[in-house]
């Protein structure tokens, strides 16, 4: 095996961590990303950086925490300055490509501010996350009154379609994310009774075959070294998928929901305000779930079968030999745990990934197949990319730890000791339900592999979970008289975090050092009394110096 020449960052948009084989899923067999976990390290405790699409990817890419990168929610665009991966590889001498989503929004105001004209080299890195484009596809094309959600989502997968004879204005939704009745009604994706239906399309000409034959045409065509994001839409809602995987699973294959009265009935007053949203109250019905998840599960299994073609073709081409490959997702997906839909709290449903890495060089041999139990966040990514480039760690805008020494069997845990998360819904419902100011509706999340802390601002208590005990999240100690030591330990943690100089980003800490006898030597000697008690050298400048009194340079 060689040296890993390339990376192949392969991300899925809400696959949740347990719904693969290898990480304990009872009948959803994905035996091709489980080769991949066999070949590489999976990691157990791997955490986002925040529970929702653009600000955990955000993350990702700038290997930077929320509160660091500013890009706090959907829509949210990531300000101009912010190095990510991109910029740190291309230093390091090798590219950085998309094939697929970002989620990212441009801030178009401050590129105009600084004259970044879009259309520009660097103005269009900025304006993709710090990407060069093979494409870009956010997938989500919905359309409501006021428009398209993205009138750029789908827009090269909405040609293809055109192309290949689906005939709509919007055959991403109407074919690739729909059903059809006997009439020729289309069956929207939108609506969940819907999700037990097939989707209207060929299996091959659907979002993720799509995608995957993009990476594949991407590594034809580009020798390296490159690190490539293969960025898929799925197994993100609309939940809904072709056949022959929206029949193969069925309610019998319904997991049992992970929830309990108990929980529901003393919720936190936050917490209950995310269980009694629309979607919450929804997913919190089994008929839902019955519909949803099987559709779920075989948008799943179609990504494995995909891996399975990617990963034959990298083999079969020697791309397997010199290209490290990297696959997670950027959150998970409730699916009624906890009375909850979507990802937007804190349990490990939503905030634990799913992370598995594979690197062909020898150094990596004495550790395939293991399983990390190491602590492990979505920042970890940029910074161990930067390594395997060959690349300087910028440490004071990285803020992540390279995961090479655990992938080359050199050390078993990174040196943190709690993972964070955050969530900000100032531009949520959520916050007119709880009737939040802007400044109050964030939330944090602090975990280490025995407790995990919920801090919600706004003047509320935290939320306490028992992670040895309590695996499954269904008893809150927040109110706990016996855990207050627990509770004080854990704000130690975050109030830690907090205080960490994360905005310092124009000089390094070996810059600061230099920095701090550096003054001396361009003639600052403050604070010295007398001449003989400085350095001569540091000096001599202001040593046997003559002039004349100035009384001679006035005129009569």
């Amino acid at each position: 095996m060689a040296k890993a020449k390339n990376i192949l960052f392969i991300m899925f948009d809400q696959l949740r961590w347990d719904y693969l084989s290898c990480y304990g899923h009872q009948h959803l067999h994905t035996p091709n990303i489980d080769r991949l976990a066999a070949k590489g390290v999976r990691f157990n405790r791997a955490y986002i950086q925040s529970p929702i699409c653009g600000s955990s990817r955000m993350s990702t890419y700038t290997g930077r925490y929320v509160h660091s990168h500013g890009a706090s929610w959907n829509g949210i665009p990531l300000k101009v300055g912010e190095m990510t991966m991109g910029d740190h590889l291309r230093k390091a001498g090798m590219d950085c490509w998309l094939v697929g989503k970002t989620h990212m929004r441009a801030d178009a105001e401050g590129m105009a501010r600084l004259g970044l004209e879009p259309d520009s080299l660097i103005g269009a890195r900025v304006a993709e996350c710090g990407f060069d484009v093979f494409e870009r596809d956010d997938g989500m094309l919905p359309e409501g009154p006021d428009g398209y959600y993205d009138s750029d989502g789908a827009k090269e997968y909405n040609t293809f379609l055109k192309s290949k004879g689906y005939e709509s204005d919007n055959p991403w939704h109407d074919f690739a994310n729909s059903g059809l009745d006997e009439d020729g009604n289309v069956l929207s994706g939108w609506f969940l009774k819907n999700s037990t239906e097939a989707a209207n399309i060929a299996e091959e000409d659907s979002e993720t075959p799509y995608l995957t034959g993009r990476g594949m045409e991407f590594m034809k065509t580009h020798d390296g070294p490159w690190c490539c994001h293969l960025s898929f839409i799925k197994p993100h809602w609309p939940y809904i998928v072709s056949e022959p995987y929206a029949s193969m699973y069925g309610p019998e294959h319904v997991l049992p929901v992970v929830r309990s009265d108990s929980e529901r009935q003393n919720a936190h007053p936050v917490l209950k305000a995310f269980m009694d949203t629309k979607i919450g109250q929804t997913f919190s019905r089994q008929d839902v779930r019955e519909a949803v998840i099987p559709a779920y599960m075989g948008l799943i299994k179609q990504a494995d079968d995909q891996m399975g073609r990617l990963f034959d073709w990298m083999e079969q081409t020697g791309r397997m030999a010199d290209t490290m490959i990297v696959l997670t997702s950027d959150h998970g997906d409730f699916l009624g745990d906890h009375w909850m839909g979507e990802k937007t709290f804190f349990q490990d449903a939503s905030t634990k990934m799913p992370l598995i890495i594979y690197d062909p060089s020898p150094e990596a041999d004495a550790t395939r197949g293991v399983v990390s139990d190491a602590l492990v966040e979505s920042i970890d990514l940029a910074p161990t990319f930067v390594d395997v480039a060959g690349g300087e760690f910028a440490g004071h805008i990285l803020e992540g730890h390279s995961l090479r020494p655990i992938l080359h069997g050199k050390a078993d845990e990174t040196s943190r000791n709690v993972v964070l998360c955050e969530y900000d819904y100032s531009a949520s419902p959520i916050a007119d339900m709880l009737n939040a100011s802007v400044r109050d509706a964030v939330m944090f999340m602090v975990a280490n592999k025995k407790w995990k802390l919920i801090h919600c601002e706004g003047g509320y208590r935290p939320l306490l979970f028992d992670l040895e005990n309590d695996p499954n999240e269904l008893t809150d100690l927040g109110d706990s008289a016996d855990h207050g030591d627990v509770i004080a330990e854990m704000y130690d943690h975050l109030f830690a975090w907090t205080r960490r100089t994360s905005q310092r980003t124009t000089r390094s800490e070996q810059q600061l050092i230099e920095m701090r006898t550096k003054s001396r030597g361009r003639g600052v000697v403050v604070g010295v009394y007398d001449e003989n008690d400085a350095p001569l050298d540091l000096t001599v400048k202001y040593r046997s110096r003559k002039a004349q009194p100035y009384k001679s340079y006035l005129k009569d």
